[in-house]
């Protein structure tokens, strides 16, 4: 007896510590840190991290596009915010969204870049029609998202553009390793790849098949998109034989979003004119 309850304090004791060890976020999962998708998506762990993503101003709506449906290998339909240009093209910019979801910024944003390039947008729905509003429903949302519909999304919305259609791709945060993502799955079709700090590919085989050079824009104060994970990109896309252009500001993560209390405006404006030339030109 005296043994069963000995064993039965052990394994309380023993469950006291584990939970004053854990991590604080009950969205812990199990990630591979060697793969962009998992390492960006590990960050939703780190109190840190969310507490870095306050919950986004209130955005005045601008936008003027209508949402639409494509088919989805192996699932249900997808779903993207369309802004056509004001004359006929085949040029497509495919925009991805913040963690939060497509929410009304993203739309703002598709709008935006419509009419400044007089190209068409598709900003895609990764996650199905749930936006977040807090940093712990967007960790959730991020971590939850399946790699493998996610690129069956950038795929369905790649034909549904039509065979004619040739793509630029444009992320920011959790979008902006999708961005590269993206254009590794279209290959060929892509003609320019925009980073707003995000997880790069570090696999150099993979990087090896771009088609496109790259435009990476990296906030120096970012404490998880850090110098050190530029420099690795850099020295990656250098051993793929690829073009990297990395633009680096004096600002925080997320600081291009105007919805962010981390906002800053002057380096918004100035990496925003940087994009819409380098865009310009493909």
């Amino acid at each position: 007896m005296r043994i069963l309850i000995l064993s039965a304090l052990l394994l309380v004791l023993g469950s006291f510590y584990i939970l004053e060890n854990r991590n604080d976020n009950p969205m812990a999962m199990c990630h591979d840190p060697n793969n962009a998708l998992d390492a960006f998506a590990a960050f939703a762990n780190d109190k840190a991290f969310r507490d870095a993503h306050p919950s986004p101003l209130p955005t005045e709506l601008v936008h003027a596009g209508t949402m639409v449906e494509f088919p989805v290998e192996g699932g249900p339909n997808g779903k993207a915010f369309l802004v056509k240009s004001h004359a006929k093209t085949d040029k497509y910019l495919i925009i991805f969204q913040e963690w939060w979801g497509l929410n009304e910024y993203v739309k703002n944003e598709a709008s935006k870049w419509s009419h400044e390039l007089n190209i068409n947008v598709l900003a895609l729905d990764m996650y199905d029609g749930k936006v977040a509003t807090t940093a712990e429903e967007a960790g959730k949302l991020m971590q939850g998202a399946d790699a493998k519909r996610l690129s069956a999304i950038v795929l369905g919305a790649a034909k549904y553009a039509g065979d004619k259609a040739d793509f630029r791709t444009l992320g920011w945060c959790f979008g902006g390793g999708w961005s590269l993502q993206g254009t590794l799955l279209l290959k060929d079709k892509v003609k320019a790849c925009v980073m707003y700090y995000g997880m790069p590919e570090k696999d150099v085989e993979k990087l090896k098949t771009l088609s496109t050079d790259v435009l990476f824009i990296h906030a120096s104060q970012d404490k998880w998109i850090t110098d050190e994970v530029v420099s690795e990109f850099e020295k990656n896309m250098k051993s793929a034989g690829k073009t990297l252009t990395v633009q680096r500001y004096d600002a925080d993560h997320a600081f291009a979003n105007p919805s962010s209390p981390r906002y800053n405006e002057q380096s918004a404006k100035d990496s925003r004119a940087v994009v819409k030339a380098y865009l310009q030109n493909k």
